[in-house]
């Protein structure tokens, strides 16, 4: 917990620092490739991710330890070649676990959230899940294991492999020659983001492209056919927790509303997407037919209204690093009650976003709740220690802002309906 959160303290500041690179290319090139409402709803994806691993959120089904331990028939002493494996492997099961993401119902929901974006940038790389509690696909690394590449390689090579694949959600790179028989490149994942019918599941792979070509998955990006991003039934929302289990959701009901008790099963181990007879008939859902008719998600933020949620935005990140910087000096209970605010703050900035009715009432509870942190400690996690008195300026900001929030709710949230109406269509924004 300790160790990965220090590594974060560096890795988020990178991964934001190479997104303002971006958007200062872009901008020289006079490409649009980030909206800021949807660029917060990406960073704060990646806030919950992330938060949630260092809280050790996870329950692990079958540990590499284990599987080493049983079934190794050799031992690679060190050397290079004993990360070279470590890293195909890492690769190989990547590639499987993805596949299986888009291929199978419930396990789509763990995976909807990274192509919940309906833009493709650096940002949208972000939005990781915070759903998949359970982890279950380590049998995958059989391979190093019987190799018996040991655990502590894999931990070195598992956040190398993840942060590997950062770089190439941008539309500002190109084909890149010989690369594009060997890595993933941005030209590559561009197609596995889109919803075109003709790149629909492809590109699976991670770091090496030549597992979709072995497998049958590869699809080259075409000129006469631009990507349009997104899921094929948008999510209309900002809010990461509500987009990481909105398909559960929605598995749940159809489970529950069938008249069928082997649809009530087998829905969800079915393909992505597959609803029971009956449920379609009496609940149907649109997803999008026309992918260059179709309309983004927009709820038309004031520029005061975003200018605030950026800020609040800042606000969670500082206090999310704080938290990172902190968490071996605090207990276990005082880790998971910080997490726990900062979740509730991110859920509150991203429903006001929204323009949600509920936006006020989130907000409450997360002052609230931050109060009474306050209280119990007579202090924000230690804080005063560093800088006196700063709890002090932490308790006025938790009392100022759901006044703030009041009035954006009084003078935007009225009318969602109004609020909520959809932006150019992509073949506009396209041309």
């Amino acid at each position: 917990m300790e160790t990965y959160a220090q590594v974060l303290n560096y890795a988020i500041p990178f991964f934001i620092l190479l997104m303002l690179v971006e958007e200062i290319a872009a901008r020289w090139m006079r490409v649009e490739v980030n909206r800021g409402v949807d660029t917060i709803s990406s960073l704060s994806s990646g806030f919950t991710n992330v938060i949630k691993d260092v809280l050790g959120l996870t329950i692990v089904i079958l540990s590499y330890g284990w599987l080493v331990d049983k079934v190794a028939l050799t031992e690679i002493k060190s050397g290079w070649l004993l990360y070279v494996i470590a890293f195909l492997a890492m690769d190989l099961s990547s590639y499987w676990v993805h596949r299986w993401s888009h291929e199978i119902n419930f396990l789509w929901n763990r995976h909807i959230i990274h192509h919940s974006s309906e833009e493709f940038n650096l940002a949208c790389a972000l939005r990781q899940s915070i759903s998949n509690i359970f982890s279950y696909f380590n049998f995958l690394l059989l391979p190093a294991a019987l190799l018996g590449v040991p655990t502590e390689v894999i931990a070195v090579v598992a956040p190398i492999h993840l942060f590997a694949q950062f770089w190439y959600h941008t539309k500002l790179i190109d084909k890149m020659g010989w690369l594009e028989h060997i890595l993933v490149t941005p030209s590559h994942h561009r197609v596995h983001h889109a919803i075109n019918q003709q790149y629909l599941d492809k590109n699976y792979a991670a770091i090496f492209i030549f597992w979709d070509k072995w497998f049958g998955t590869f699809q080259e990006e075409r000129e006469d056919i631009p990507p349009v991003y997104g899921v094929k039934r948008p999510v209309k929302t900002w809010n990461p927790f509500l987009i990481n289990f909105q398909h559960l959701a929605l598995l749940a009901r159809d489970a529950w509303y069938t008249r069928n008790w082997w649809d009530k099963i087998r829905l969800w181990f079915m393909p992505t997407g597959w609803r029971p007879a009956d449920v379609a008939d009496r609940f149907p859902i649109t997803g999008v037919e026309d992918v260059y008719a179709y309309q983004k998600y927009d709820t038309r933020l004031s520029s005061q209204l975003l200018v605030w949620s950026w800020t609040q935005l800042a606000i969670t990140f500082v206090l999310m690093l704080y938290l990172f910087n902190r968490i071996g000096d605090l207990s276990f209970i005082a880790i998971l009650l910080y997490g726990i605010f900062l979740f509730v703050s991110v859920f509150s900035f991203t429903t006001l976003m929204d323009k949600s009715p509920y936006a006020l009432a989130t907000e409450l509870v997360r002052s609230g709740l931050g109060l009474a942190l306050i209280w119990w400690q007579q202090d924000w996690f230690g804080m005063s220690s560093i800088v006196p008195y700063l709890n002090y300026l932490i308790a006025a900001y938790l009392i100022f802002s759901p006044l703030v929030v009041y009035y954006f709710v009084r003078t935007e949230c009225r009318d969602t309906a109004e609020a909520k109406a959809p932006s150019a269509p992509h073949s506009q924004i396209a041309s």
